[in-house]
């Protein structure tokens, strides 16, 4: 099994969901902080490939909700500096396994990279729920405005904007 580096924003229920998925398969998951990690251009810029510059950002985002950042006129360049100042923008999870890096959580794609199935058959049924869920943004299970400030996603329930 795989040794999974693993960027996150602390308190987030998607991450949460991510991180047991991987750790019911049998991999090894290290989890960082991905709003104080000390990134540099070329680092932070190694996990992004060839995808265009809209789906290096998350969407959740304040500035991106609010409309104050939008994506779609942004370069790779002005984007890479922007994510330094406010690693909110910065779309999650930012996975590293061996030398290979990625961002977001595509179920199909990890599982073809590192493999997700269950590791025991104990773990196959919570693995195969969640599996089947979007693991891609914030998992809150509402389609309900909110703000994701420095206190994570578990804070949810106090930052609901209507």
């Amino acid at each position: 099994m795989a040794r999974v580096i693993f960027y996150e924003k602390p308190g987030c229920k998607g991450g949460t969901k991510q991180k047991v998925l991987l750790t019911a398969a049998g991999h090894e998951v290290v989890a960082y902080n991905l709003l104080t990690e000390p990134w540099t251009v070329e680092k932070l810029r190694s996990f992004f490939g060839d995808r265009p510059v809209i789906e290096w950002f998350n969407k959740a985002a304040p500035s991106v909700k609010s409309g104050e950042v939008n994506p779609e006129n942004i370069t790779a360049e002005n984007a890479l500096v922007m994510m330094l100042k406010n690693p909110l923008l910065i779309r999650r999870p930012l996975i590293q396994v061996g030398d290979k890096r990625e961002v977001g959580f595509d179920v199909e794609k990890i599982d073809a990279w590192i493999g997700l199935k269950a590791a025991d058959e104990s773990l196959k049924q919570m693995s195969e729920h969640l599996m089947q869920q979007n693991l891609q943004g914030c998992t809150h299970g509402h389609n309900h405005d909110h703000h994701h400030g420095q206190g994570g996603c578990k804070n949810h329930g106090q930052e609901h904007q209507h």
